[in-house]
């Protein structure tokens, strides 16, 4: 008996779409075991009831298994709205790496993996998502949709940055968050994957540009993507380095004890400014390490998510 294996099954899903589904399946599961347990995960047809409404829709069965109140949602009851947006700038592909090697990660292959996962949770709940990439210029930019075909258009665009790395892109992000800002209408969760490298010289005009996204009352979280080992511990080996600028091609030798005090005083001192002033917006800032995985991303998205619905 011969098995008949349905090729177009495999290929409907991306690889990006299944690590995608297997690092948030593995995140919801680990949910139930915690503090929190009963998140509306999985409940795309409910919302938490709100105290003193009608309790007339409240399932009860799903009270008896979470012991909180979820109210069964109507079709035209919209969910939130999402714009996922990233740095896509050269600074944003370090450390050089072999992309076909699942373990190994960089800024832009971690924000890419990311964002596939917030999708995904995202597709659960009939949330629509858009999409926004950046460099130089402003290179994509989707307004929010829950379709599958949309879907499957965000994910390509995605895949397109870790199957076709580009360097010595330079970043303009304040012309781009701009223009982003001014053109996502409906009050959604705007989420920024970028390592905050833009010209030190204009860090005003960048911040300027952070307050501009939280204009139609938008949600706003960074997640400030850094490999924490390198670039903020400036951790290397006691031996000579040849440093190259990813924006530039510039070069320089030099031995990592050298510099190390001065630099990170500086990047620590330019970190605390950016906390303070996205503080100050009522920015999440959240500090993310390559190296450190996806779920406390994800957790952190569930409960902004929470509070907005």
């Amino acid at each position: 008996m011969t098995h008949h294996i349905d090729i177009q099954q495999i290929h409907r899903y991306s690889k990006l779409e299944l690590i995608a589904r297997q690092v948030v399946e593995g995140f919801i599961t680990g949910l139930h075991k915690s503090p929190f347990h009963g998140f509306s995960v999985e409940f795309a047809e409910h919302r938490l009831y709100n105290t003193g409404e009608s309790t007339r829709h409240v399932d009860w069965k799903l009270y008896g298994r979470t012991e909180k109140l979820f109210v069964k949602r109507y079709e035209e009851e919209t969910n939130l709205r999402c714009q996922l947006i990233i740095d896509t700038s050269s600074s944003m592909y370090f450390p050089e790496i072999n992309y076909d090697d699942a373990e190994q990660f960089n800024k832009i292959k971690f924000g890419v993996y990311a964002s596939a996962a917030i999708m995904n949770l995202m597709k659960r709940q009939r949330d629509a998502v858009g999409l926004s990439l950046f460099g130089e210029e402003l290179d994509v930019h989707t307004p929010a949709r829950s379709s599958m075909v949309h879907h499957k258009h965000l994910i390509h665009e995605l895949e397109k940055l870790i199957n076709e790395p580009k360097q010595q892109h330079k970043t303009s992000a304040i012309k781009a968050l701009h223009t982003i800002a001014e053109s996502v209408h409906k009050r959604s969760l705007i989420i920024l994957f970028s390592d905050m490298m833009e010209n030190v010289a204009r860090t005003e005009e960048l911040f300027e540009a952070l307050q501009h996204l939280k204009y139609n009352k938008h949600e706003v979280i960074l997640f400030h993507t850094v490999d924490q080992r390198k670039e903020i511990d400036f951790d290397f080996e006691n031996r000579p380095y040849q440093f190259i600028d990813l924006e530039t091609g510039e070069e320089v030798k030099l031995h990592p004890s050298e510099v190390k005090e001065h630099y990170v005083k500086q990047v620590g001192q330019r970190t605390k400014e950016l906390k303070l002033k996205c503080l100050q917006f009522g920015i999440d800032f959240v500090e993310t390490d390559i190296n450190k995985g996806f779920h406390p991303l994800l957790q952190t998205y569930l409960v902004k998510r929470t509070k907005m619905m």
